[in-house]
């Protein structure tokens, strides 16, 4: 059986640093950061995303979040690995995403799936 399930999400916590700092290179960051998730989906998301930013501010990322909540009445957690891009001059985040195979578990084991996000935004925390 195929569900389609959208949500909201409101960031409650970021914390991004630089690492492997270079002179005169693109700068990388890690972030930690907190997600309420709203809708068809109802819980809580933590990821952590490596970054790249270019010399303008915009930004490609990686990331893995662990979710937990619930979805259509069933409770327990999953894995998304996923990949995006930041545009500074727009303020429009992207991305794309698949649910880990086998990391469902609880109520939601087996959940499989893929998705998108679009997110416009004031600016992303550099």
């Amino acid at each position: 059986m195929s569900t389609h399930a959208t949500a909201t999400f409101t960031i409650k916590s970021w914390e991004e640093n630089p690492y492997n700092e270079m002179e005169g290179m693109p700068k990388l960051t890690r972030a930690t950061v907190t997600k309420r998730l709203e809708g068809d989906i109802e819980g809580e998301g933590m990821s952590e995303s490596l970054m790249v930013y270019g010399d303008e501010g915009s930004a490609n990322f990686v990331s893995l979040e662990r979710v937990v909540g619930r979805i259509g009445g069933r409770s327990g957690s999953f894995l998304l690995q996923g990949s995006g891009t930041y545009d500074k001059n727009t303020g429009i985040a992207k991305g794309i995403f698949i649910v880990v195979p086998s990391s469902g578990k609880g109520g939601l084991r087996g959940i499989r799936g893929e998705g998108s996000l679009l997110r416009r935004t004031r600016h992303l925390h550099p």
